[in-house]
């Protein structure tokens, strides 16, 4: 049977945007799979990461069981982002003044952010899951420019309260490892991952 499409199970648009912009030659469905994401304390980043991006790609492979369309020849992928500060997981902001916690702790230090891709292959069962992470210096930032980047809205989907595509990034210093793995979605790790479905980027 011939790969017939990849489902990305992600309402992010960042990562529809990352993933579309491989210019794939399968056509791509966006299906969010809206699990659960919370997870035991004593889990360490990396598992933190790619068990909820497995958990996310499963779950839309229980939600295609359940249709009536053909999905066998299709490849889900799931992705999940955390921010981590000495230890600290910080994901997505609760409220305003959680978001402003979070910058006012990231503030003037460094922290990783760790993301993963899991993808479960529909055709064999097979799944594959990897994860990479990036360490980003945060400059420091007085409580008035905090507020007002918390003002904009933005933080408050994003893991870590910021966002280095948008506004975040002029909060960012620099950074060592991949930009698009702080986005959302390693562009480099994913085609590696592709590749070992016979699925060529380039």
């Amino acid at each position: 049977m011939k790969r017939q499409k990849i489902i990305l199970a992600s309402s992010s648009p960042r990562r529809q945007s990352l993933l579309q912009s491989l210019n794939l030659t399968l056509p791509v469905q966006i299906m969010a799979s809206n699990v659960d994401e919370s997870t035991p304390d004593d889990w360490s980043p990396a598992k933190i990461v790619e068990q909820l991006s497995l958990r996310k790609a499963r779950a839309v492979r229980e939600l295609l069981a359940s249709d009536k369309q053909d999905h066998q020849g299709s490849l889900i992928i799931g992705a999940d982002t955390i921010v981590v500060l000495n230890g600290e997981v910080m994901g997505k902001p609760r409220d305003e003044a959680d978001a402003r916690r979070m910058l006012g702790h990231l503030q003037g230090r460094i922290h990783e952010v760790y993301s993963a891709i899991a993808c479960v292959d529909l055709l064999t069962s097979r799944e594959v899951v990897s994860h990479l992470a990036t360490r980003v210096h945060m400059k420091p930032l007085d409580s008035s420019r905090i507020e007002r980047y918390v003002a904009s809205g933005e933080p408050m989907d994003k893991a870590g309260a910021y966002a280095i595509q948008g506004l975040g990034a002029t909060l960012v210093d620099h950074i060592d490892g991949c930009y698009f793995n702080v986005v959302g979605l390693s562009l480099s790790l994913l085609s590696d991952m592709l590749l070992e479905f016979d699925i060529q980027v380039i």
